[in-house]
């Protein structure tokens, strides 16, 4: 018996995907994880397998920041299909109810659109991870049970209306974390009357990041059946732009030395409160700390290991 283990490399970054459509992010991530041989990565927010676009996946040391991610806000191109209800508000359900969207016209798709701009309350889908009762609630759904759900608050900071057919609408949706497309695409559809649909979503940004970033899995497998690995690793972004909205402190090598063994710090001039990015006087990225009730700095995330940015 063969008790061989392939060695797997030390990976630290942040890769930027664009997961292809069909795959779930799990699914990809893993994908992914053997194309770097890699010994570590995770995701930062799951796509459904009907759904492209940015999937930032963290390697090695930047698995510790992706929390970060997680409260960003996203940007998504979606394209809904009119006149046509489902039970999962996209392709995957059954179709349960049909209407005429004939009387559809631009102008009322931008004053419905309208309403939806700003802080909302959106009640939670079935099929979703959300848990009952340590239950995910698509589990239930799987088995034909519905259960109550209380609505939830969120915002939407924009939606553009790119392109309406006869019996499809494209729109370019901004909004905060925790916001299900489907859903709002199924709303967006009953105040139109005619019902609605996702039959395209595509997320083109996250936080900071932008689709211009993004690399496919394509080129990736290239490198990597090449074995090419420092032109793969240069696709990684350095792990501290996960904090891309949190404060820098610049710690001189004492203070760096005692944050190191835990201990909390003073640093003049730091905030009064919440997450900052803990740098060296050189500009070293140390990890992340947060301002504890006594105005110290105290650590929180720390990598294992020096990395420059």
């Amino acid at each position: 018996m063969n008790n061989f283990k392939k060695e797997r490399r030390k990976v630290n970054g942040l890769l930027l995907l664009d997961k292809p459509i069909g795959m779930t992010s799990n699914a990809i991530l893993q994908h992914v994880k053997r194309l770097y041989n890699a010994d570590k990565a995770g995701h930062t927010g799951s796509l459904d397998p009907i759904a492209s676009g940015m999937l930032p996946i963290c390697f090695g040391e930047a698995t510790k920041f992706s929390q970060f991610l997680l409260d960003a806000d996203k940007r998504y191109v979606v394209t809904g299909k009119l006149g046509v209800t489902t039970s999962t508000d996209d392709t995957e359900g059954t179709v349960i109810a049909t209407a005429s969207c004939a009387h559809v016209t631009k102008e009322q798709v931008e004053k419905v659109l309208a309403k939806f701009i700003g802080t909302i309350s959106q009640m939670p889908p079935m099929h979703s991870a959300i848990k009952m009762n340590g239950q995910p609630l698509y589990k239930l759904a799987h088995q034909g049970i519905t259960v109550e759900r209380q609505p939830r608050s969120l915002t939407i900071y924009e939606i553009q209306l790119k392109k309406l057919t006869k019996d499809t609408i494209e729109l370019f949706v901004h909004c905060s974390k925790g916001t299900y497309i489907r859903t709002l695409i199924g709303d967006i559809g009953k105040d139109l009357a005619c019902g609605a649909h996702i039959v395209e979503l595509r997320r083109c940004g996250v936080g900071p990041y932008q689709e211009a970033e993004m690399l496919n899995v394509q080129r990736l497998e290239q490198l990597s059946l090449a074995k090419e690995y420092a032109k793969l690793d240069a696709f990684l972004l350095p792990i501290e732009t996960l904090m891309y909205n949190c404060p820098e402190l610049y710690l001189t090598e004492n203070t760096a030395y005692y944050l190191r063994q835990g201990q909390p710090v003073m640093v003049p001039n730091a905030p009064s409160n919440g997450w900052v990015k803990l740098k060296t006087k050189d500009g070293r990225f140390l990890g992340a700390g947060e301002i504890d009730n006594d105005g110290m700095v105290a650590p929180r995330r720390l990598i294992k290991i020096m990395i420059n940015g």
